[in-house]
């Protein structure tokens, strides 16, 4: 039978046969007696919580004695009702006697064990037995401790005090791990949505198919040939994927036009850095990534857009892809011209040097592609 610490809690308060008496060894003198107050009915969602497992009425009455004023307690007088409760409440510790009728305390360790959703929960196991064959079985079996009839209250309470401090720390890790898990399988949801953006603007505008996932490519090799600290790569990355994001606010006839666009249709043109930023700057984990995408039209000497930023006013991140991007343009056929050689876009670069780009960055850029 399954009892609850309210069912059981008159019966603890009832005389004990003289011969029982030695069980209540050291509980008078235990802090954890029945002179202490209660906790508060708003402390016991705190309290850890211990199932006890003893077909022995008084063992459970003086368990209960001993605990009651510390942990929340749950009882069942044998071996199948503890696994029931077990998988119920769950509890931070169970008292398992050995020497039960029906399924004894080596077996029903041993289903625990064998039970994922309570596998790990630690287990005391209460024996009159000394022998050491029994302590032998009873660590085979998967028990974690034992306490020996009869009890000694303080030597109890201490063993009880540690297991269940180590298995909340157990819990905590536990925790802490998913809790990891989860925020790795966000963010790999938040990069899947990124590249699927930036898949919807390549099938718009076919010309510049690729464009992105290349420069990323070459903005990340830079950046780590640059030094930059890992944690940082996947800020620079993000950005670079998402730096013409808000190419999908241009209208189609100025976006997809064949031919040269006029002054008008060049100012709508050039408010896609912020698009993107007024996009995007409210989603927190895009934020860092935003450099690229908002400033990646500046130039060195100040006369690039939106906000005409000079020289290292402009973010590292952008100043670094600014290059990258021109360099992937130019090697890349258009519609209304074919890719020009290599030699003449690096040449091209050389020669923009300290006026569209960082001529430090220009000089690191140039010898990593003489190196590859």
């Amino acid at each position: 039978m399954i009892t609850s610490q309210a069912q059981n809690r008159t019966r603890a308060t009832r005389a004990v046969p003289p011969e029982q008496d030695e069980l209540f060894r050291e509980s008078r003198a235990n802090p954890n007696g029945s002179d202490v107050p209660k906790p508060k009915e708003n402390d016991m969602q705190n309290q850890a919580s211990i199932l006890v497992v003893d077909d022995d009425e008084v063992v459970r009455e003086t368990l209960e004695m001993l605990l009651d004023s510390e942990y929340k307690l749950y009882f069942a007088e044998n071996g199948l009702d503890g696994l029931a409760l077990a998988l119920q409440k769950q509890p931070d510790v169970l008292l398992l006697d050995i020497m039960m009728p029906g399924v004894n305390g080596f077996e029903t360790c041993r289903q625990i064990r064998s039970s994922p959703l309570i596998a790990e929960m630690p287990i005391i196991m209460i024996t009159a037995l000394e022998d050491r064959d029994s302590r032998l079985e009873g660590l085979r079996s998967g028990a974690d401790d034992f306490i020996s009839k009869p009890f000694d209250g303080i030597e109890l309470s201490a063993r009880i005090q540690t297991i269940t401090r180590l298995n909340r720390y157990r819990r905590l890790i536990e925790q802490r791990n998913e809790l990891e898990i989860t925020h790795q399988k966000l963010l790999a949801s938040y990069t899947k949505t990124i590249e699927g953006w930036v898949n919807a603007l390549d099938l718009r505008d076919k010309e510049t198919e690729g464009h992105s996932i290349r420069v990323t490519k070459h903005t990340v090799e830079f950046a780590r040939v640059m030094g930059i600290a890992e944690d940082k790569i996947e800020t620079i990355r993000l950005g670079a994927l998402l730096h013409d994001v808000g190419k999908l606010g241009i209208p189609d006839s100025i976006l997809l036009k064949p031919g040269a666009l006029d002054p008008e249709e060049w100012e709508i043109m050039r408010k896609h850095p912020e698009y993107a930023y007024h996009w995007l700057s409210s989603i927190e984990y895009l934020l860092p990534s935003l450099d690229i995408p908002y400033c990646h039209h500046e130039k060195w000497d100040g006369s690039g857009y939106p906000r005409k930023l000079r020289g290292e006013e402009i973010p590292l991140e952008a100043r670094m892809f600014a290059i990258v991007d021109v360099w992937d343009a130019l090697c890349s056929s258009r519609p209304y011209r074919s890719a020009l050689p290599v030699t003449e876009v690096l040449a091209y670069i050389q020669q923009q040097s300290d006026q569209h780009f960082d001529p430090a960055l220009v000089e690191v850029f140039l010898t990593i592609r003489h190196t590859t």
